[in-house]
């Protein structure tokens, strides 16, 4: 009795340090150190917002919520290319900058742009202290970074595939390969 105790504590405590955020209500400030030079901000209503996104990625853009785990379209996704904002289309990671963690999301351990398309945003639901990432040009909840990537950056930003498009990266006309 006392193990499956122990081992439902454990899975209900392992849910909740993943990257989900569900619904919750995020109380955040942005870090200081982070500055985004980006020329212009989108602005639009949340009328606006839900006339162009899909009811699931309104929940997750607008209102911080979190895909299931393993059930992304760009999870397991390799292509060559950009990754983008689903919100407004900036250009975020490359393919360059993906790789599988195992998680359950897409993970990069780096960004585009060196810091002036992506935000972190601390975040102190669940009672953590997570770095949220968000879209500086639409503000539009990505998901989080962690500190725990296995490549150089020793970052994994872990992301939402319903925050996210991608646009395939065009063949090389210098080499004559299409």
């Amino acid at each position: 009795m006392n193990k499956l105790i122990s081992t439902s504590g454990f899975l209900f405590l392992f849910g909740f340090t993943s990257c989900q955020t569900k619904d919750a209500k995020i109380e955040s400030k942005v870090e200081p150190t982070t500055t985004s030079t980006m020329s212009k901000t989108l602005q639009k209503s949340e009328e606006e917002w839900k006339k162009e996104l899909t009811p699931e990625q309104y929940h997750v853009l607008r209102e911080k919520g979190t895909e299931r785990a393993g059930t992304g379209t760009f999870n397991n996704h390799f292509e060559k290319g950009f990754y983008t904002c689903a919100g407004c289309g900036t250009e975020l990671f490359s393919n360059d900058q993906k790789f599988d963690s195992h998680c359950g999301w897409p993970s990069f351990d780096g960004e585009l742009g060196g810091g002036d398309r992506i935000k972190k945003v601390k975040d102190f639901s669940y009672g953590m202290i997570r770095t949220e990432i968000v879209c500086a040009k639409c503000g539009g909840h990505l998901g989080h970074i962690f500190e725990d990537g296995p490549t150089a950056s020793g970052q994994r930003y872990c992301v939402n595939s319903l925050s996210l498009g991608f646009r395939p990266a065009q063949p090389d006309s210098s080499s004559g390969k299409k």
